[in-house]
């Protein structure tokens, strides 16, 4: 029996981008067999929030909890950040509300009707009728993972 809903979002978070923390960028790839003394020199500062974040009024971060999007690289306790201000595409990953709960599926749609497909064959897909309480808060743009 397949499961329906299992990602959810437990926590949402604005996004601040008074302070600036730049770190050190490498211009070098890094190889995953030994190292190169060439490469041993820094090019440039990177701050996360300049690139990760095109549209800071409309960015937010959700943490989030489950394991239907596993196969999306999303697992539970990660963080995404979701863009509100761009006009989520056919198999994007979204975050969503459907009836009063967030959910995050990637948004397809098939024969003219709208689906939440997860990516975890453990979970079959939402179909979005229009009986449905439906919609998308924004794209998910990047997933901050940790090991």
């Amino acid at each position: 029996m397949q499961r329906q809903n299992d990602l959810s979002v437990i926590e949402i978070f604005g996004c601040d981008l008074k302070t600036k923390q730049r770190l050190p960028l490498y211009s070098s790839k890094i190889h995953a067999g030994f190292p190169s003394p060439a490469d041993d020199y820094q090019d440039k500062k990177l701050d996360l929030n300049e690139f990760l974040i095109k549209h800071p009024t409309a960015t937010f971060f959700v943490k989030v909890k489950g394991e239907s999007m596993i196969n999306a690289g999303i697992h539970s306790g990660d963080i995404l950040i979701v863009d509100r201000s761009i006009e989520p595409k056919n198999n994007q990953i979204v975050v969503a509300v459907v009836n009063g709960d967030f959910t995050v599926k990637r948004v397809q749609k098939k024969a003219g009707k709208l689906f939440l497909v997860s990516e975890n064959p453990e979970f079959s897909a939402i179909e979005v009728s229009q009986s449905c309480d439906f919609e998308i808060w924004g794209a998910v743009l990047h997933v901050i993972h940790s090991f």
